[in-house]
């Protein structure tokens, strides 16, 4: 192979790794993915949230009902109720889309 042959090559190689990317279509995968995880985080966060806030209602509610006298058996029910229910509203939460 002569000099002038070894030039071209090399040129249109050149040429063809600069040009090729610019013709390719664009991919829009990755953000659309990212779009749709970031969505699943905040309905995540979000049922924690319930979660949490229902915990915290829980045990206020228990120990009202303890310093009413009432049985500890009826206030395990009513704190066991009262998570359960928010536990379900937090499913909710993570369903709705």
């Amino acid at each position: 192979m002569n000099h002038s042959t070894g030039l071209r090559l090399a040129i249109s190689a050149l040429l063809l790794a600069f040009v090729a990317p610019l013709l390719s279509p664009p991919a829009h995968a990755g953000t659309y993915g990212s779009e749709r995880r970031q969505d699943r985080r905040s309905d995540r966060y979000d049922a924690r949230d319930n979660r949490q806030s229902g915990r915290e209602e829980a045990r206020d509610l228990k120990q009202e009902c303890l310093d009413s006298g009432d049985n500890r058996m009826d206030c395990r029910q009513l704190k066991r109720g009262t998570k359960q229910d928010t536990r379900q509203e937090s499913r909710e939460i993570r369903r709705d889309d």
